[in-house]
């Protein structure tokens, strides 16, 4: 079983340059996904956000990055390495 860190919001928000606030009325509903990001333990109403997986997300390749500009005329111009 994997070892998770549990934050609440307001923690979070002290490792991410986010306040509190914006991170459970916006990155909860648009960025963090229930059972990947964050759980409700004891399918309560609290939120307890996972440190590990929205590290990684904050850390993974960008859209852009995977599959390159696109281009006007159709097809993508691949990142230069």
């Amino acid at each position: 079983m994997q070892q998770y860190t549990y934050l609440s919001a307001r923690q979070l928000s002290e490792r991410i340059p986010y306040c509190a606030r914006y991170i459970n009325e916006v990155l909860r509903d648009r960025e963090f996904i229930e059972g990947v990001h964050y759980i409700r333990p004891f399918n309560g109403r609290r939120v307890v956000y996972l440190w590990e997986p929205i590290e990684e997300l904050m850390l993974g390749p960008s859209q852009v990055a995977q599959q390159g500009i696109p281009m006007v005329s159709g097809g993508d111009l691949p990142w230069l390495a």
